[in-house]
C-alpha cells in the first residue's frame, strides 16, 4: 500500500511540475520595456544624481533557433527562444588592454551563414571583431583581431544573396552617416568609404533636438545606422535627435543599392512613441522571428538620475504591400501578443487588455520625501513612489475603483538609493507578493514571489487565468539594493464599465501652405471626453497608412512638432479607458 501510495505521489509531482510548465509556456503576452536584468551603469560621472540601471542601442537576430540580444555596457548578452524568457550570458568582449568604461557601446549584431558576428564602438583601429557558431554556450573568437573601421555605432550587414558585406556607422550632429564594402575573406574595408545620408532638420520636424522635437538650442544627432534588405531594396535605419528625448526616433531612406543612393522613405519616422508610459523608440534594429515576421527593437528613455538612464523596448514591425517599413507603436507599452501567437503586425498584436488603475486612489506603508505614492500609477516613468527603506513590509494598494478582471501586473522598480555599479555576478532578486480584494480587508494572494531570486526591475506577470477584484496590493519581501520604490505599478485587464464613444470636435491646427507659420508643427485640439483615460492620435501621409500613433493622458490637446515640412497629413484620434477602446473619428486632412 505504501509503494502504491509512494508511485501516486510521484506521478501528482510530475504532472504537478508538467503543468507549471505548460503554464509558463501558455504565456501569450510581453510588455515593454522588457523584463531583464539590466546592468547598472557604469560609469562615475554619470551616477551623480543616483547610481541606476542603464542600457540602450539594443540589436536582436533570430539566429539558430534563438533570439540574441546585445546593447551597450551589459558586459555579455541575453538569448531567448520565445522572446519573453532571456537568460543572460556574461562575458568581456575587450581585451584588457582596452581601458574603457563601455563595454560593448551600441554594439553591432549580425550573421553570416552560420556565424554570429559582434563588434563594439571604437574611434580608434584596435577593437576586435569576435565571431561564433554556438552562442548559447559562450563559446567566441576572434575574426578580425583589429577591425580597420573604426566605427561609432557600428553595423555590420551580410546581402545574403550577393554574398557581400558592408559595414554601415555613424553618431555625430555634425556628420552624416557612412557605409564601406568589407572585404569577403578579411573583413577589413575594401574601397572608399561613401556618405549616404544627413538629417535635414529644416524638413523633417522630428529630427529637431529636444524632448518633444521642439529645442533648437543644439543642432540634432543622427545615429544608430541599421540595414535591413526586403524585395532587393535597402533599408537605411537611423535614430534621431538624441537619445536623451522621448521623441528620439527611427527614420529610414530606401535604395536599389546598399551604398545608395537613398530616398527618404515618405512615412516616418518609422518607429516612434513620444507618449505614454515608456517613451522614445529610436536606435533600434529591424529583425524577424522564427516565423518570418519582422520586429523592431529600440531605446526607452528614463533619463530621470541621468540623461543616459533607458531601457529596451520591442515593436511589432513590417513592410506593407507598398514595401513601406512601419512600427506599430500604438498601446505599445501594454500586454502585447508574443511571436509564438502569430498576429497581424498592423491590427492584432495589442491584447485588449487596458490599463485599470491610471492615476485610481492609492495607500502605501510610507513614503520618503516627494517621491509621492501617486507617482506609481500616473502612467509617467520619469517619476516615482519610494519607501523609506528596502526593508521586508513595505507595501502599497492600489484601488481600481471598481471590480475589474485583472489580467496581467508590471511591476517597475525604480532604483532609489541603490548602491550598485556595473553588471554583478549575482543579485538576491526581487521578492514581494501580491494580493487581491473586494474590501480591502480580506486578502486573497495572486502573486507569490517571496523566494524569487531572479533580477526582475519591469517584472510582467500574465495571469493564466483573470481574476476579479478591486484592490491589488504588492508588499516587499526583499530587495537586490535599494529602497522599495515603484515608477509603475500597472494593472492590466477590463474593467465592468462603458468604454468611450467617439471624440467629438477633433481638429488639428496647422499653417496652410505657402502661408508664415511653421508647418513642421500641428496643434491638435478636441473635446474633452467624460469618460476617457487617455487618448490615440494616428498620424500618416496617406489614410491607409497612418502608421505613427502618439498616447496622451488626462488632456484635450497636443502639441506635435514632428512633420515634414512640405507634405499633407491625415489624422484621427481615439479614446480609451479601463473597459476599452471608443471608435476612432472620421479622418480630417491638414494640407
Amino acid at each position: 500500500m505504501k509503494k502504491k501510495r509512494n508511485i501516486i505521489f510521484k506521478l501528482l509531482f510530475i504532472g504537478l511540475l508538467f503543468f507549471s510548465v505548460q503554464a509558463e509556456a501558455q504565456q501569450k503576452t510581453y510588455c515593454n520595456p522588457i523584463n531583464i536584468d539590466y546592468g547598472y551603469c557604469p560609469i562615475p560621472n554619470f551616477v551623480t544624481q543616483g547610481k541606476h540601471r542603464a542600457t540602450a542601442d539594443p540589436v536582436i537576430t533570430f539566429f539558430k533557433g534563438e533570439y540574441y540580444l546585445f546593447s551597450t555596457n551589459q558586459w555579455g548578452y541575453w538569448h531567448s527562444k520565445d522572446m519573453l524568457d532571456w537568460k543572460f550570458i556574461s562575458r568581456k568582449f575587450l581585451r584588457p588592454e582596452h581601458d574603457v568604461y563601455d563595454e560593448l557601446c551600441a554594439p553591432s549584431l549580425s550573421f553570416v551563414n552560420d556565424t554570429l558576428l559582434v563588434v563594439g564602438s571604437t574611434h580608434g583601429k584596435e577593437f576586435p571583431i569576435w565571431m561564433s557558431t554556438n552562442p548559447s554556450t559562450n563559446e567566441w573568437k576572434e575574426l578580425v583581431h583589429k577591425s580597420e573601421t573604426a566605427a561609432w555605432d557600428p553595423s555590420i550587414f551580410w546581402d545574403k544573396e550577393k554574398d557581400e558585406i558592408y559595414e554601415y556607422y555613424g553618431s555625430s550632429n555634425l556628420y552624416p552617416l557612412y557605409g564601406v564594402k568589407l572585404n569577403r575573406k578579411t573583413f577589413q574595408p575594401e574601397g572608399d568609404v561613401t556618405p549616404l545620408i544627413a538629417l535635414n532638420d529644416e524638413e523633417h520636424g522630428w529630427e529637431r533636438f529636444g524632448e518633444n522635437n521642439d529645442n533648437t538650442f543644439m543642432q540634432p544627432f543622427m545615429e544608430g545606422a541599421f540595414m535591413t534588405k526586403y524585395n532587393n531594396k535597402y533599408y537605411l535605419q537611423y535614430g534621431g535627435p538624441g537619445t536623451e528625448f522621448s521623441g528620439y526616433g527611427d527614420g529610414v531612406y530606401v535604395s536599389d543599392k546598399p551604398l545608395g543612393p537613398f530616398e527618404y522613405q515618405s512615412h516616418n519616422p518609422f518607429s516612434y512613441k513620444p507618449g505614454g508610459f515608456a517613451r522614445g523608440a529610436g536606435h533600434g534594429a529591424t529583425y524577424q522571428d522564427d516565423k518570418e515576421a519582422f520586429w523592431h527593437v529600440s531605446t526607452i528613455v528614463i533619463g530621470t538620475k541621468n540623461n543616459f538612464e533607458r531601457r529596451i523596448g520591442i515593436w511589432p514591425a513590417g513592410f506593407d504591400k507598398d514595401g513601406i517599413l512601419y512600427s506599430n507603436t500604438a498601446y505599445g507599452d501594454y500586454p502585447t501578443f508574443l511571436p509564438s501567437q502569430n498576429k497581424n503586425h498592423l491590427r492584432d498584436n495589442f491584447s485588449g487588455w487596458m490599463l485599470l488603475n491610471y492615476n485610481k486612489p492609492v495607500q502605501v506603508s510610507s513614503t520618503l520625501g516627494g517621491y509621492q505614492a501617486n507617482n506609481a500609477v500616473n502612467e509617467d516613468i520619469k517619476t516615482y513612489w519610494s519607501a523609506k527603506s528596502g526593508e521586508k513590509g513595505e507595501w502599497l494598494i492600489s484601488d481600481l475603483g471598481e471590480k475589474s478582471t485583472i489580467q496581467a501586473i508590471q511591476i517597475n522598480y525604480a532604483d532609489q538609493d541603490v548602491s550598485l555599479m556595473g553588471k554583478p555576478e549575482t543579485t538576491s532578486g526581487h521578492q514581494y507578493v501580491v494580493y487581491y480584494s473586494d474590501n480591502s480587508k480580506d486578502w486573497k494572494i495572486l502573486v507569490d514571489k517571496s523566494q524569487n531570486k531572479k533580477d526582475v526591475p519591469h517584472d510582467y506577470i500574465e495571469l493564466e487565468k483573470g481574476v476579479s477584484a478591486r484592490y491589488v496590493k504588492i508588499e516587499n519581501k526583499g530587495m537586490p539594493t535599494g529602497k522599495f520604490a515603484l515608477s509603475g505599478f500597472r494593472i492590466f485587464g477590463k474593467g465592468s464599465g462603458k468604454i468611450p464613444n467617439s471624440v467629438n470636435n477633433f481638429v488639428p491646427l496647422r499653417s496652410e501652405p505657402l502661408k508664415k507659420g511653421e508647418r513642421r508643427n500641428v496643434w491638435f485640439k478636441w473635446q474633452q471626453n467624460p469618460l476617457a483615460d487617455g487618448y490615440v492620435i494616428y498620424f500618416g501621409k496617406s489614410p491607409d497608412k497612418m502608421y505613427g500613433s502618439i498616447m496622451v493622458y488626462g488632456k484635450n490637446e497636443y502639441y506635435f512638432n514632428g512633420l515634414d515640412r512640405s507634405d499633407a497629413y491625415y489624422f484621427q484620434i481615439e479614446a480609451f479607458n479601463n473597459n476599452g477602446i471608443g471608435p476612432r473619428t472620421e479622418i480630417k486632412k491638414s494640407e
